[in-house]
């Protein structure tokens, strides 16, 4: 950084900058997390997977484990159209995508965004999916699809049950969304209903997906090693696939299931006590939902600039900042965004946002308290990395283990704005991985539209898997009508 220590302030309450700079680090210490440190959340967030995983531990686990009944990555094989239907907010989008087999490629054909005005957020689930099933019908006749019955992948991004990768019942809506008549229901029936209310058009089969699924398959399509998919963005998730011997809530013993971790909660039920800081524990009581998602609030883009802008606060109030003269800004709920951390710690530029940042927020600021800016921000994205290399290296070393292997070559999509605007948060993210999982190889990919592209491949993987089980069962009934043919040769 630009600050050399050399630099002194003006003397007043604090003397030196060696001191200040030595009382700034005091309050950041609880940020800095030791190799050990991080070990240890490993091994615990171990522990609360295998309870997640667990027929009769399940309920009680803070890291829900669920599975997706996704039961393979791509093989390569896959080729054809696929609709994909992605709702998770205030829009949703519509897409056509092909893929293409001979060049291994998924293509967005086109897409459309939809309005979800806010009547139909709050009206009923009957108005809600028609209102879907009328823009998809509206997107079909503009890409002259109508005729052909395709099949499609959902991603809704609402906490769900999974019964079957058909079958999906909505727990609870989330991001001011409100509809009757939904919550405890299916939501596949619900959009199939819609769509023979209208009877102008069908559609195949449907596949639900999960973001974090969709990340990992539109990855694995490029590179078929991609097993575990992973969002660091305003929240923060991530699925892999285990074994079905595990997956002790599900029938059967054989193959793979790509398991959504749902580690946002971690630390729910009070193991991360000792990580959290006094910052972090004020997040949690003034967010929306205390108490709730703790792993989360320490690491995902809702709540990173928060984070800082507490810190800030501190420090001023410290008079360690700012000559100790808060402004309104500073005291706002909010007001220091996330993206800002980014900005600050840009490489070439990052000084000179401190400074046009800090003027924004009214502070009354000099050359030190921009460096002291800048070392906040550095050190509360640098503690967010590391706890997601902590967590990922759980499930990187879970994998190996499971396999039995001395050494795992893997690669993981990722996707999220986190992961994608911070200058040096992928690279802090893949250093401490390979110090928490050495017998690791670990290759990151940036996933190319999850939730569109991926949730295609979920489906076109759906069906190639279906039409196996079915060729399976039919050539199994022939080699019974041989058997009986035989008996009756034999007989005769």
């Amino acid at each position: 950084h630009h600050c050399s220590s050399s630099q002194t302030s003006p003397s007043g309450p604090f003397g030196s900058e060696l001191s200040l700079t030595l009382q700034v680090q005091k309050h950041l210490e609880p940020f800095r997390l030791s190799l050990e440190k991080l070990q240890d959340v490993s091994a615990r967030l171990r522990k609360d997977m295998i309870r997640g995983l667990g027929k009769h531990s399940h309920h009680r686990a803070s890291v829900k484990m669920l599975p997706t009944f996704v039961r393979a990555t791509p093989d390569g094989t896959e080729k054809g159209d696929f609709l994909a239907l992605d709702l998770g907010g205030t829009n949703f989008r519509v897409l056509h995508v092909r893929v293409l087999e001979e060049e291994q490629r998924v293509l967005k054909m086109d897409s459309q965004i939809c309005a979800i005005p806010q009547d139909i957020m709050l009206g009923t689930g009957e108005k809600l999916f028609d209102h879907i099933a009328a823009c998809l019908a509206e997107f079909l006749d503009s890409q002259k699809l109508r005729g052909q019955t395709l099949p499609l992948g959902f991603t809704f991004s609402f906490p769900c049950e999974q019964k079957e990768i058909d079958k999906s019942i909505l727990i609870r809506w989330t991001k001011g969304f409100n509809c009757s008549g939904v919550e405890g229901e299916d939501v596949v029936n619900l959009l199939k209903e819609a769509i023979h209310r209208r009877g102008d058009y069908d559609i195949s089969s449907v596949a639900m997906v999960n973001d974090t699924v969709g990340t990992m398959m539109s990855c694995g399509y490029r590179d078929q090693s991609c097993e575990i998919g992973m969002i660091i963005g305003t929240g923060t998730n991530a699925c892999y696939m285990e074994e079905m011997k595990n997956v002790k809530r599900v029938e059967g013993e054989d193959g793979r299931m790509c398991i959504n971790t749902e580690w946002g909660g971690f630390g729910d039920d009070g193991c991360l006590k000792d990580v959290l800081t006094e910052f972090d524990e004020e997040v949690d009581k003034t967010s929306i939902n205390p108490g709730v998602h703790t792993f989360e609030k320490m690491i995902s883009g809702m709540y990173l600039g928060e984070i800082v802008r507490l810190v800030l606060l501190k420090l001023t109030e410290e008079k360690l900042l700012f000559r100790g003269c808060p402004s309104e800004a500073l005291l706002t709920p909010g007001s220091f965004e996330t993206r800002f951390i980014s900005e600050i710690e840009e490489p070439d530029s990052g000084l000179e946002n401190a400074k046009k940042i800090l003027t924004k927020l009214d502070l009354d600021w000099d050359l030190v308290d921009a460096c002291v800016a800048r070392l906040v921000c550095d050190t509360v994205s640098s503690r967010s990395a590391r706890l997601c290399a902590a967590a990922l290296a759980t499930i990187v070393n879970r994998i190996r283990i499971n396999r039995g292997l001395d050494h795992l070559k893997t690669t993981v999509g990722v996707d999220g704005t986190v992961y994608r605007k911070h200058p040096n948060f992928s690279d802090e993210l893949q250093a401490a991985v390979r110090l928490l999982a050495p017998k690791c190889d670990v290759t990151f990919l940036i996933s190319e539209d999850g939730s569109g592209k991926g949730a295609a491949m979920v489906t076109a993987v759906a069906q190639r898997l279906a039409l196996q089980s079915r060729l399976l069962e039919d050539s199994d009934g022939e080699d019974e009508e041989e058997e009986e043919e035989e008996k009756c040769d034999a007989n005769i």
